[in-house]
């Protein structure tokens, strides 16, 4: 299934889906995706950062580090993207602090965040929501970015170039003719930023969740992808695939 053009919908289906996603995504995780002593819980707090799903581990002795049964070391299998990003040695870095912790005392690992229309309608919006991504990847949370909106006037390249501003002095430039971005990140104060981009129409790849610097998973955004839209209403799903025209475009 390739990805759809949600601007065809009105911001409360696009949160529907949303929802269902982030569902499945969990499931997925939870399902064997994540090795013992790691778990995932949909749209939870971290301190004061809400993640649409956080991955995190128990604290327990008796829990193994990630191992080839459940994560792959980046030195030997490198994450199948076709963008990796570092800052440049020279780049800004200075940070105020930010305690992240869970309510159940366990660890906070990793973010995804699936971003809506909603995180690009203003620049305070915008703003917020780069402010989550850079306190968490400054303060050790791993982070995997899916954007499915194409930029717009208060993010001119995109929520990831926003968020790589935060590191790097250089704008970051999207490639010709692929608007929509899927980025995941190893945290720190010097990130390193794993990238595919791709447009409406594009199948979506498998991307790397961080678990430790040298360690991830593979998560299947496709697959999650097509469950949460099979649970579409069938109108929209007509108007998501052009059988029907938008509901603002219809006479």
């Amino acid at each position: 299934m390739a990805v759809h053009d949600w601007t065809r919908v009105d911001a409360g289906t696009f949160h529907a889906f949303h929802t269902a996603w982030i569902t499945h995504l969990s499931e997925t995780l939870n399902g064997g995706v994540l090795p013992p002593g790691y778990y995932a819980l949909p749209e939870q707090h971290g301190g004061r950062i809400i993640a649409d799903v956080l991955t995190l581990k128990v604290p327990s002795l008796d829990v193994p580090a990630p191992s080839s049964d459940g994560g792959l070391a980046v030195a030997e299998a490198p994450p199948r993207v076709r963008r990796k990003l570092s800052p440049s040695p020279a780049a800004r870095g200075s940070r105020r602090t930010l305690a992240i912790r869970h309510v159940s005392g366990h660890q906070v690992i990793a973010l995804i965040e699936i971003v809506s229309s909603a995180n690009k309608d203003r620049a305070t919006h915008v703003v917020e929501f780069v402010d989550k991504a850079e306190n968490a990847l400054w303060h050790g949370i791993h982070l995997l970015l899916v954007d499915l909106f194409p930029p717009g006037r208060h993010d001119v390249r995109g929520i990831h170039a926003a968020i790589w501003e935060r590191f790097e002095d250089e704008p970051y430039l999207l490639p010709p003719g692929e608007l929509l971005t899927l980025a995941s990140y190893v945290a720190g104060p010097s990130p390193t930023a794993y990238l595919e981009h791709l447009n409406v129409g594009s199948p979506l790849p498998d991307m790397p969740l961080f678990l430790t610097p040298d360690r991830y998973v593979n998560i299947p955004l496709e697959a999650n992808y097509q469950a949460a839209f099979r649970g579409l209403p069938a109108f929209w799903r007509d108007v998501l695939e052009g059988r029907q025209p938008p509901p603002h475009q219809a006479e």
